[in-house]
Order: structure tokens, then C-alpha cells, then sequence
């Protein structure tokens, strides 16, 4: 399929930035190399602005919308109205206008605040209270004065990110527009879902160190550096993950959950499997251990689910059964990840992957989502763990290149020397660049150990 938008260049002012500002370990023992606060807000504003020059207006062309309006009051914010925010601002103030214009090809984005304040580096203002009175009667000035074809406002049945004009909000917009210009607002939706679903170049030259901080977080905490076999829980283990990510300046998401299957514990069904992430159980050998944690650093998210084996005394490797087990958990992902196929929709690729899944003898479920801004982020579901054939709405709509997503699964396998049927759930972090798919830091290929086993050579 040809690709709706070009391919997006390289950025390179933004990638020099990144890399002359140079990461700081914090704390000074940790591998996770974490910018200070002051660094950061230089590169989210760096990378806004770039995005909304170079990304934005093929969108709007996308999505046939040449004028959008955002508009949020303080601790109320629209999700994307958030995305446009410069690092300093915590949340939209008093009433925050945003209006963004596509004046036409070869022209940049006309991007104006109907604020109090400048908004940013970005939005500049466009409205003067003493000057120019009434603050609906300057933003419907102002659309009047651009005779927009379209006027995008984020209305959405479908996806929850695309929907976050409060009504108040649309009732008064609707108000202050001439009635001709009212039959031309029409929902955002695609251009919504378009803006924070595509990476950009300057984006991906840093999120690999994003999951890199979150796979060494992860792989701290399955280890015997935390996990002392016979006195640590579950819990423990949780809430030490949570006072990590605190520890190095980062925040998560949501509430890690740690969790145990193991051999002479009755399977359960999925559904008494996720109600059961919060019990706390004291880690034993023997033990097969899951772990689901994102967090949240310089604006982007990741969500990763890995396995540990703790080992049985005298053992230096997990049972042979259950590393097969794992093995069929990584050709899910692949059989998965093979029926990316831009413009595609998420239930055409689910329905695929299950279907080679079921050929292979593989008992598989998908439930893979979108993840940047967000955790659970926008554009196409692959899946839901209780909606295997489909999920309409959300799950047509279409792959788009430049993507990322977390391919989250499970595959359930017989392990003869448990005596019952095992679930490897695994999510890892992946990239869409329109032709193919990669782990944007890799994946977990084999159980971690615990204790570690040093071998000669490695």
C-alpha cells in the first residue's frame, strides 16, 4: 500500500539536541541513565514544535480538516491539548484556546493561543481581553477571518482520547460561530487519533533508552538483588518496583503487578488470573513469576511484561518444558507482528494471527494496543483479553505507518512437568515504520533466573 503520509525526515536539529545533552545516571549506582528536569523540558518543547510543523500538517490533509480548535479549562484538559502544552505548564490555564490553521501547502501551520499567556514557544496570543473583549467572540473572530472548510473539534463515540471537548465547551463554541461556520465543525477524531499516534524521527532516537531504563528496571527487580526466596512477596516486589521508578525521577503509569504460577497451585482461567494481581503470595523456588510495569519519561510510555524462573536447589536452568513453553510465548509474538500490514485494520490483524496461531496449535490470545503518549494510547486495538473476535469500533480502525504499539499476548502451553497447562504472557514495545516491525529495545527471549547463573565466557 502507498503510504498516506511521506516519510518523515530525520530531524536532525532534534536529534542534535538529544545528543549533546548529555544523561546522568540517578542514582549514581544505576545503569538507567536519566536526564535532570531542566533537560527534558528542552527536549519535549524541542520536540513539539518540530512535530507540529513537520508531522501535523500532513495529518490535517490526512484527515481533511484545515482548521482545529482545542480548547480545555484548567484540570479539566482535553488529552490532546495536554500533548501541545509546553513541559513547564502542568495543565491548561483558566480557559486555554488553542486554534491551529493549515494555510495551504508549502506553508507553515498557523498556531495561535486565545489565551491569557502565549502558550509556549508554539501558540502565540491572539487574544487581548482589554483590547478585544469577550474571549468566544475573538476565537469565533478568528475562524471567521481564516473561512475555514472544516472546523475539527475533538467528539468522539468511538475512542475516549478523541473525545475530550467537555460539552460546556462545545455548547459555547457552537454559540459564538455564525451559523455557517456552525455546519462546518465536524469531530477530530482521525486527526486526533493521527497526532498522537505517529512517532516522529526525533521521537525514536530516544525512546529505545525509554525502554532500555524500563527493561533495567525490570531485570533489577527479578533478581536476588530484591527477591529473597522464601521471605519476599509478590507485593514486595510491586512496591519496590513503584519506589524504583521514583528513586530515578521517573513516574509509572500504573501500579506495577507482580505475580506466581507454580506446580502444585490449580490453573485458574484468565479472568480469576487478573483479579488474583493483587494478592500477595511469598516468592518460593520453583516459581514462575510475571511481572507487568510501564512508566512514563519525557512524554512517551512503556508497557512490558516479562517471566522469571526462581530456581529449585541444585538447578542451574529452568525446566526444559517450561523454557518451551516460553519459546512458544516469542513465535506468537512473531506470527503476531507478521500480519502488520498498513491500512490493515486491528481486527483484519487479530483474525490473522489467530488464525495462523490455531494452524501452528498454538492456544493464543491477543489483546496488543497503541502505546505512546499514552500507555494504553491511540489508534487501532488488536484484541481485548475478553474480545477475541473483534472489537468493533476501535478495532477498525486502519494501521498507519510510523506507529508504535505494545504486543501484548499470551500463549498457553502444557508443561508435563507441572501437570497442567501454563499461560507465558509477554508485552514488549515494538515499532510499525510502515513495512515492518521491531522490538524498539528488543525482547525477552529466555526467563530470567534467579538466582543469576555466571557462566565461563559470558
Amino acid at each position: 500500500m502507498t503510504r498516506t503520509l511521506p516519510r518523515l525526515r530525520a530531524l536532525a536539529a532534534g536529534a542534535a539536541l538529544l545528543l549533546a545533552i548529555p544523561l546522568v545516571a540517578a542514582p549514581a549506582q544505576a545503569g538507567a541513565r536519566v536526564l535532570p528536569m531542566r533537560e527534558r523540558a528542552a527536549v519535549i518543547d524541542q520536540w513539539l514544535a518540530e512535530r507540529v510543523q513537520t508531522v501535523l500538517p500532513g495529518l490535517m490533509r490526512r484527515a481533511g480538516i484545515d482548521l482545529w480548535v482545542l480548547i480545555s479549562r484548567e484540570y479539566n484538559e482535553d488529552p490532546v491539548l495536554r500533548t501541545f502544552l509546553p513541559a513547564t505548564w502542568q495543565s491548561a490555564r483558566r480557559r486555554t484556546m488553542l486554534l491551529i490553521h493549515d494555510r495551504g501547502e508549502g506553508q507553515p501551520l498557523e498556531t495561535l493561543a486565545i489565551a491569557r499567556y502565549d502558550v509556549g514557544e508554539t501558540f502565540r496570543k491572539a487574544w487581548d481581553k482589554e483590547r478585544d473583549g469577550d474571549q468566544w467572540a475573538r476565537l469565533a473572530e478568528l475562524i471567521a477571518e481564516r473561512d475555514p472548510k472544516a472546523i475539527g473539534v475533538n467528539v468522539s463515540d468511538t475512542f475516549a482520547l478523541a473525545d475530550g471537548m467537555a460539552h460546556t465547551e462545545y455548547r459555547l463554541l457552537e454559540n459564538a460561530l455564525a451559523p455557517a461556520l456552525r455546519e462546518r465543525l465536524v469531530s477530530a477524531e482521525a486527526l486526533a487519533i493521527g497526532w498522537l499516534e505517529t512517532r516522529s524521527a526525533a521521537d525514536m532516537v530516544v525512546y529505545p533508552q525509554v525502554c532500555r531504563i524500563a527493561h533495567e528496571i525490570i531485570a533489577e527487580g527479578f533478581s536476588e538483588a530484591v527477591i529473597q526466596p522464601g521471605v519476599t512477596t509478590t507485593q514486595d516486589v510491586a512496591w519496590w518496583y513503584r519506589d524504583r521508578v521514583r528513586e530515578l525521577g521517573l513516574t509509572a503509569w500504573f501500579h506495577p503487578s507482580v505475580s506466581v504460577q507454580r506446580a502444585d497451585t490449580p490453573a485458574q482461567d484468565l479472568k480469576a488470573e487478573i483479579a488474583s494481581h493483587d494478592d500477595e503470595a511469598v516468592i518460593r523456588p520453583g516459581d514462575l513469576l510475571h511481572v507487568d510495569f510501564g512508566i512514563t519519561y519525557l512524554r512517551l510510555n512503556t508497557d512490558t511484561q516479562q517471566h522469571a524462573y526462581v530456581l529449585r536447589p541444585g538447578e542451574t536452568a529452568a525446566p526444559e518444558d517450561l523454557q518451551a513453553a516460553f519459546a512458544t510465548g516469542n513465535r506468537l509474538q512473531d506470527l503476531l507482528t507478521g500480519e502488520f500490514v498498513a491500512g490493515r485494520s486491528g481486527n483484519e490483524i487479530l483474525a490473522a494471527a489467530l488464525s495462523k496461531a490455531e494452524a501452528e496449535g498454538i492456544t493464543a490470545s491477543i489483546y496488543t494496543h497503541p502505546i505512546g503518549y499514552h500507555g494504553h494510547a491511540a489508534g487501532p486495538t488488536i484484541g481485548l483479553w475478553d474480545q477475541q473476535g473483534g472489537v468493533p469500533g476501535a478495532g477498525d480502525y486502519p494501521l498507519y505507518p510510523d506507529t508504535a504499539f505494545s504486543i501484548e499476548l499470551y500463549a498457553e502451553s502444557e508443561v508435563p512437568s507441572w501437570g497442567k497447562r501454563v499461560r507465558i504472557k509477554l508485552e514488549e514495545d515494538a515499532f510499525f515504520d510502515g513495512e515492518t516491525v521491531r522490538y524498539i529495545d528488543g525482547r525477552q527471549r529466555a526467563l530470567w533466573l534467579i538466582p543469576r547463573q555466571v557462566r565461563p565466557g559470558d
